[in-house]
């Protein structure tokens, strides 16, 4: 595809009006599940430090395991959905999370694993004993 003119667009069927209004063809490659697991991580606004900062407001430290991120990923690969994907997985793997523990006493930390994507089972919380009086 990298070599692909605009000669090729015209002969795929496109009319040639549209293909010289794109002055530049440009191709991409397949993000894989190693690019994905860096889109969740390394962005200055990446979805894991957005997550984070959330709890963070609550006093709890999240941790996503990397089996987790990497089922995230794989999951982004299997519906075919990308990096625009990504957001809408986690959602669903965190959305009862983010309502739950704003109420939850003595959370301390919640770790988030493969099975809490893939499965849907609930995360490890970890509480702090309560301190005495």
């Amino acid at each position: 595809l990298s070599l692909v003119q605009s000669e090729d667009l015209v002969r795929f069927g496109l009319i040639p009006e549209f293909v010289g209004r794109m002055p530049i063809h440009a191709t991409l490659e397949e993000l894989d599940k190693a690019a994905l697991t860096r889109i969740l991580k390394e962005p200055k606004n990446a979805l894991l430090k957005q997550y984070k900062k959330l709890f963070e407001m609550e006093d709890v430290n999240l941790v996503f395991t990397d089996d987790a991120l990497e089922a995230v990923a794989s999951e982004a690969i299997r519906r075919k959905t990308g990096a625009r994907g990504l957001r809408a997985i986690m959602e669903s793997a965190m959305l009862d999370l983010m309502y739950e523990i704003p109420s939850a006493q003595n959370a301390q930390e919640i770790i988030i694993n493969e099975d809490v994507i893939l499965n849907g089972q609930s995360p490890i919380i970890l509480y702090e004993e309560p301190k005495s009086a």
